[in-house]
């Protein structure tokens, strides 16, 4: 990171001890450190490097974005910036977050690989709770966050805050109180196996239904310990339509119809994807099969208001918490 000895190191850095680095991302590192400072001394810190900008013209835009949205977020299951710091040999940029141990992929695969059992009910219904409950206050600060996965929603270890969830990289979030261009502009967003259809069909304008779509298959896979929607991504084409994984995801949810859909006919891609798939186009939702839910389990019926098709009817991060499913045994707790 910057050379061990105190001589050379920035001033900034000598606040902190290094443990070592413990990630790697699209944007640049991440290390551990613990505190020196009186107030935090022994507290564990996770420090994210960002590399320049493409461009090499100083700091990448990403760790702007990431920087103005997270300072004016102050949530329980929100990451929290701690710091940020300069380094200005070389300009480049360090943000401090407060450490936590664990993320739902890491805990997926845990159950998955090593306990070879699924995740209580309770635990996963906790998790939920509080991923939506952080959503939740993102959505009601015009915060979309475009970027919901596993590896991107934190679990605190040791400590007082032990179990709770915290969403975190906001490298991809956006405001979209009022945009000065339509969002599809800004590119291709969220990693595809948690993709709404929506913006695989080519929509231009999209809204915080797309979180919500992503919510619904990370709640699928801490029930099934796998991905319920695991596409192969086709990276030779620069338009959003990916044809594999609108397969994988109409196969479980069936084919969407305008009669459900209102709007779909008027999405770029629609025409083009129902040419070239293959194969019959049946209707039928297997959805409660593929996760093993009773059909009229509240679980199920929160699952499938989370994976509606029509973004305009799928259920909001605060109408979800007000759901059925959290008021029934067990309820939820940290985890």
């Amino acid at each position: 990171m910057v050379d061990a000895s105190n001589r050379t190191r920035p001033s900034w850095l000598q606040q902190y001890e290094l443990v070592g680095k413990i990630g790697e991302g699209t944007y640049g590192l991440v290390f551990l450190a613990k505190s020196k400072l009186s107030a935090n001394k022994g507290v564990h810190i996770a420090i994210k490097k960002f590399k320049q900008s493409k461009e090499g013209d100083g700091v990448s835009p990403t760790a702007i974005r990431e920087i103005m949205l997270l300072r004016e977020c102050d949530h329980e299951n929100v990451v929290k910036l701690v710091n940020v710091h300069i380094n200005h040999t070389d300009m480049s940029l360090y943000l401090a977050f407060d450490y936590a141990e664990h993320d739902l992929y890491e805990i997926i695969r845990h159950h998955r690989e090593k306990l070879s059992t699924p995740i209580n009910q309770y635990t996963v219904k906790s998790l939920l709770w509080q991923i939506l409950n952080g959503l939740n206050y993102l959505h009601s600060n015009w915060i979309i966050h475009r970027d919901l996965k596993p590896s991107n929603i934190l679990v605190m270890g040791d400590g007082d805050e032990h179990g709770v969830v915290k969403i975190g990289d906001f490298g991809l979030a956006r405001i979209y109180q009022a945009p000065l261009k339509p969002l599809g502009d800004n590119g291709v967003v969220v990693t595809i196996w948690y993709r709404a259809p929506e913006l695989l069909l080519g929509a231009k304008h999209y809204t915080t239904a797309v979180d919500m779509w992503a919510v619904g298959c990370i709640f699928a896979e801490l029930l099934t310990l796998k991905p319920l929607f695991q596409g192969i991504e086709d990276k030779s084409t620069h338009n959003p339509l990916q044809l594999d994984q609108l397969d994988k995801i109409f196969r479980v949810l069936g084919h969407p119809t305008p009669e459900k859909w209102p709007t779909l006919n008027n999405l770029p891609y629609w025409q083009t994807s129902r040419q070239r798939m293959q194969g019959p186009k049946s209707e039928s939702c297997v959805l409660h099969q593929v996760v093993s839910l009773q059909q009229k389990s509240a679980a199920y019926d929160l699952l499938s208001k989370m994976l509606e098709y029509d973004p305009c009817k799928r259920i909001t991060a605060a109408q979800a918490l007000e759901h059925e499913y959290f008021r029934c045994e067990p309820v939820p707790g940290r985890k």
